[in-house]
């Protein structure tokens, strides 16, 4: 006769064995080739994203791509379509590496997230708490006087500058080509945290002292919390990081993040020995079309820029996506937890206005998403003009990355390219579009 603490126990067994896996521990947990139809894609539709780029790269529009798109955790889509190296004639293979450029951003948000995790930050910290060149600052505030002339004057900031402003991009900093603050755009010229008509946002050169101490003497474009603008505030995270963990932030990722990825390309350089993998945009005309310059990663930078440094490879980030995606987790290696990964992947924007612009017309041209801790968010179905799901996160990158996850959907994709900076947007949408449309269930 079976006593009741065993029929109990069993029945607990059998409870746990049918419940549904959480993320991280189902089917998703690791990323392994599959047919699209076993995962609810149709081979002929996808067969339409390789069609469609190859057009763009067959009529001189695009170099080439690499394209990865997973969904449950299935490697449904995986090519390397039209040249690396243009100019060169050496073609795109899978494993090409990329400037990643702003892609680098969700990278250094989570290794904040890893701190704040352990304890050792949190996001309602004051930044000079790490770095204190950053207290008392100033804002720049531009009004018309008597006669209707424009006059600057600095006012105090009406609170610190909080870790959790740098991750939303709330912080009152700036990028130089994309404030419309005179002021500001002018002091970060003198600073060198602007180069206009070289590579505008690059401050590689800097140390990261250096780094720190100029852009804390610059005034604000905003009052922190007030606004969002993207800017070099992710930059300034890479220092609390720095600061933090007592590592450098490429030592920091590559001890938490990259290698219990396995994301074994991504860095802030290209060693000797790899760079014959790294793509090229085209060859830059004395006229015509404006096509992206590419910051030099063929050595050490002086500073990690974790606004915009790092290279990888579309596999690689593909990586990084379906950790995200999983909740945090991919193949057994925990890097944040679910609820972390959850928060990061939630609007903290809200009805703050967007100066110049919103965060998904600066990505996408179109309205629709938030902004959350290191990532573009969508908010509903409606409004947006591209597919997708409540809840997708993403972002890009300046010469011509893309990634996105989707919850709902299951989806975790990237685009890898080095094209001509005024079709970025185009592409993300094309992309994005040709993937959904593949959708069969």
């Amino acid at each position: 006769m079976i006593s009741r603490r065993s029929f109990t126990l069993a029945a607990l067994a059998l409870l746990a064995a049918c419940a549904t896996p959480g993320p991280g521990s189902g089917p998703n947990s690791q990323i392994v080739p599959g047919a699209p139809e076993s995962a609810g894609m149709s081979s002929q539709r996808l067969a339409m994203v390789t069609s469609a780029f190859k057009t763009e790269i067959d009529q001189g529009r695009l170099p080439g791509v690499v394209i990865a798109v997973a969904r449950r955790g299935k490697l449904v889509y995986h090519e390397a379509l039209g040249y690396q190296d243009r100019t060169a004639g050496t073609p795109m293979q899978k494993d090409s590496i990329f400037r990643i450029y702003s892609m680098t951003k969700p990278l250094a948000s989570v290794a904040a997230m890893t701190l704040v995790e352990d304890g050792t930050i949190q996001l309602t910290d004051p930044v000079s708490k790490y770095l204190p060149a950053f207290k008392d600052m100033k804002v720049s505030v531009q009004r018309k006087d008597a006669d209707g002339k424009v006059v600057n004057e600095l006012v105090p900031a009406s609170r610190p500058i909080l870790v959790h402003d740098l991750l939303r991009h709330t912080a009152g900093l700036a990028y130089g080509e994309v404030t419309p603050n005179a002021v500001v755009k002018e002091g970060y010229t003198k600073a060198g945290l602007f180069k206009p008509n070289v590579i505008d946002f690059d401050t590689r050169d800097l140390t990261p002292e250096q780094f720190t101490e100029r852009l804390a003497q610059q005034p604000l474009v905003g009052h922190p919390g007030q606004m969002w603008q993207y800017s070099l505030a992710t930059d300034a995270l890479g220092r609390v990081v720095e600061a933090a963990s007592g590592q450098r932030l490429s030592a920091y990722l590559d001890q938490r993040v990259f290698r219990p990825l396995g994301m074994k390309d991504t860095g802030f350089y290209v060693p000797p020995e790899k760079m014959s993998r790294l793509a090229q945009p085209f060859a830059r005309p004395a006229s015509g079309p404006f096509i992206s310059p590419q910051i030099d990663v063929s050595r050490p930078p002086g500073n990690d820029s974790g606004g915009a440094g790092a290279v990888g490879t579309a596999t690689d980030y593909l990586r990084f996506a379906q950790m995200m995606l999983n909740g945090g987790s991919l193949e057994g290696q925990r890097i944040i937890s679910r609820p972390t990964a959850e928060l990061m992947m939630s609007d903290h924007v809200g009805d703050r206005p967007g100066v110049p612009g919103t965060p998904p017309e600066l990505l996408l041209g179109t309205q629709g998403y938030g902004f959350g801790l290191g990532f573009l968010v969508r908010n509903g179905t409606g409004l947006a003009g591209v597919p997708g799901s409540p809840g997708e996160s993403m972002w890009a990158g300046y010469g011509g990355t893309y990634f996105w996850v989707d919850p709902k959907e299951q989806i975790a994709a990237v685009l890898m390219s080095q094209g001509p900076g005024a079709t970025r947007a185009y592409y993300r949408k094309m992309v994005k579009t040709l993937v959904y449309q593949a959708i069969t269930d």
